[in-house]
C-alpha cells in the first residue's frame, strides 16, 4: 500500500472512531440530562393535577362538541317551548351559566398554562446547555480532524520527499550508466 493510501486509511479509521466516540458521548449526555430532569421535577400537587385535568378537558374537541350540543338543545327547547320555558329569550340563565363556567375555568387554565410555561422554560434551558455542549464537542472534533489532516499532510510531504530523493538517485544512476556505457 502506498503512503497516500495508508494515510487516507488511517484518517478514515480515526474519523470513524471520533464519530463513534461523539455518538456515545451524546447518548450518555442525553440520558444524564433525562435523569436530572426527572429528578428535578417535583411531584404534582392535587391542585396542579386538577388544573391540568380541567385545562385538558376544556381544551378538547370532545368538550367543545358536547357543550355545543347542550347549548343547541337548551336554545331549541326554550325557543320552541316544547318543555315549559325556563329560560326565555334572551337566555339570561344560559348567559349566567356560561359566565360562571368561564369565570370558574379561567384560573384552572391559567394555573396549568403557568406550570407548562415553567416546564417549557426549563426544557429550553436544558436544550441550550445541550447545544453549548454539542458546539464544544464539535469544535473539539474539528481540532482533532485538523490534527489528523496535518499529520496526513506531513506524512505525504515526507513520502514526496523520499520519492523525490529516490527519483534523483535513480536519475543519477541512469546518468552514470549512460556515461559508463558511452565511454
Amino acid at each position: 500500500m502506498n503512503p497516500i493510501e495508508s494515510a487516507r486509511h488511517m484518517l478514515d479509521d480515526a474519523e470513524k472512531f471520533l464519530l463513534h466516540d461523539m455518538r456515545v458521548l451524546r447518548r450518555a449526555e442525553r440520558m444524564r440530562l433525562a435523569r436530572a430532569q426527572a429528578a428535578a421535577e417535583p411531584e404534582l400537587t392535587l391542585g396542579q393535577r386538577i388544573a391540568d385535568l380541567v385545562a385538558a378537558t376544556m381544551g378538547s374537541w370532545r368538550f367543545i362538541i358536547i357543550q355545543s350540543l347542550i347549548l343547541a338543545i337548551w336554545i331549541a327547547l326554550n325557543v320552541t317551548a316544547y318543555v315549559r320555558q325556563w329560560d326565555p329569550y334572551p337566555f339570561i340563565l344560559l348567559n349566567l351559566a356560561l359566565s360562571f363556567q368561564a369565570a370558574y375555568a379561567a384560573p384552572f387554565i391559567m394555573m396549568s398554562q403557568n406550570r407548562q410555561q415553567d416546564i417549557d422554560r426549563r426544557a429550553a434551558e436544558n436544550d441550550y446547555k445541550v447545544n453549548i455542549k454539542a458546539e464544544l464537542e464539535i469544535e473539539l472534533l474539528h481540532q482533532k480532524l485538523d490534527q489528523l489532516r496535518e499529520s496526513e499532510v506531513l506524512s505525504l510531504s515526507i513520502a514526496v520527499a523520499e520519492l523525490t530523493h529516490l527519483l534523483h538517485e535513480t536519475k543519477d544512476e541512469l546518468t552514470a550508466l549512460r556515461q559508463a556505457g558511452s565511454v
